[in-house]
C-alpha cells in the first residue's frame, strides 16, 4: 500500500491510538453520558440500558465493564469470521480498555445544559471512535455491523445505525422518559455526523486526470497502487494541441493526496480535477482490516 497508511499498520501506534481513543470515551462517558443521564445508543447504550433497567426495576447493580464485555461478545465473533482477526483483536483491546478506565476516570460534570452535553457529548464520542477509524480499528458494538456491511455489500450503513439506535432509545424513553431519549438522540445524531465527516474510508473521491503521453505508464502505476485502475481516454490539448491522455479513477478520499503528489511528481503539467462522489455502484476495491 502506499505510504500514507502505512503508519497506522504500526502495532505500536495502534495500541497508543486505541489506549487514547479509550481514554476519550471513557472520559465521555463520564463527563457527559453518565452526568447527563444519557444513553449514547449503540451497544454502549445497550449496556447501559441494561445497567439502568437492572438497577431501577431490580436493585441490582452491576459494573459497566462486566456489561459492556458481554453485549459486545456477539458483534466480536461476526467480526472475527467476517472481517478480520487482527482487526477484531485490536477493537476488542479498545473495548477492554474503555470498559476498565471508565471505572477509572472520575464523573465530572462540566455543565448542566442537556443540550449541550448532548451536542458536545455526540461530537467527542464521533472523535473517539474516529481516532480508531485511522488506525483500521473500531470501537466495537454497531461499528463491526457498519463495516461489515459496507466492505461486503458496498452500503453506507451509518444511516441505518442512526435509525437502529433511534428504535433503542425509544424503548429508554417509554422506560426512564422521553426527555433523556431525545437528547440522547441529539447526542447519537452529533457523533454519527462527527464518524461520516472524518471517515477517511467512507468518502469515494472521482478523479480525473490529463498528462502527457510520455508520463502515462508511471501515473498508471500510481493509481494501481491505491488498489484501484482507471479508464484512459485520448484526446488533444486546445491551448497547444498536443495529445493528452485523461485518465479517470474512483478511489477513496483518503487516497487522494498521496496520488496527487505522485501524478505532479512525474509529470508537473499534469492537470487534476476531484470531484466528490455520492455513490458507487460496480466493484470497488475496500482494503481488508487487519
Amino acid at each position: 500500500m502506499h505510504s500514507s497508511i502505512s503508519w497506522q499498520e504500526k502495532p505500536v501506534i495502534r495500541v497508543l491510538v486505541i489506549f487514547a481513543a479509550s481514554l476519550l470515551m471513557a472520559v465521555n462517558l463520564n463527563t457527559f453520558v453518565y452526568a447527563g443521564d444519557l444513553f449514547p445508543g449503540g451497544f454502549t447504550g445497550l449496556a447501559r440500558l441494561i445497567l439502568r433497567c437492572l438497577e431501577q426495576y431490580w436493585g441490582i447493580v452491576i459494573p459497566f465493564s462486566v456489561v459492556n464485555l458481554v453485549v459486545n461478545a456477539v458483534p466480536a465473533i461476526i467480526s472475527f469470521c467476517f472481517i478480520g482477526r487482527r482487526f477484531t483483536l485490536y477493537s476488542c483491546l479498545m473495548i477492554v480498555l474503555t470498559s476498565l478506565l471508565t471505572g477509572i476516570v472520575p464523573v465530572i460534570p462540566i455543565t448542566e445544559d442537556m443540550l449541550l452535553v448532548s451536542v458536545f457529548g455526540g461530537i467527542v464520542n464521533g472523535l473517539s471512535v474516529t481516532l480508531c477509524l485511522y488506525v483500521r480499528t473500531t470501537s466495537g458494538g454497531t461499528d463491526f455491523l457498519a463495516i461489515a456491511l459496507a466492505e461486503r455489500k458496498n452500503i453506507d450503513a451509518w444511516s441505518y445505525i442512526l435509525l437502529g439506535n433511534a428504535m433503542m432509545l425509544s424503548i429508554a424513553g417509554l422506560l426512564f422518559g422521553w426527555d433523556k431519549a431525545m437528547y440522547s438522540i441529539i447526542f447519537q445524531f452529533s457523533a454519527t455526523q462527527v464518524l461520516k465527516m472524518l471517515d477517511p474510508e467512507s468518502k469515494r473521491v472521482t478523479v480525473l486526470i490529463v498528462v502527457r503521453e510520455a508520463c502515462l505508464n508511471q501515473v498508471c502505476d500510481s493509481i494501481r497502487a491505491t488498489n484501484h485502475t482507471a479508464t484512459l481516454l485520448e484526446g488533444t490539448g486546445l491551448y497547444d494541441g498536443e495529445k493528452r491522455m485523461m485518465l479517470y479513477t474512483v478511489i477513496s478520499n483518503g487516497q487522494v493526496r498521496g496520488l496527487t503528489h505522485q501524478v505532479k511528481a512525474i509529470d508537473q503539467q499534469a492537470f487534476i480535477n476531484v470531484i466528490p462522489t455520492e455513490k458507487v455502484v460496480g466493484r470497488f476495491y475496500h482494503p481488508p482490516r487487519n
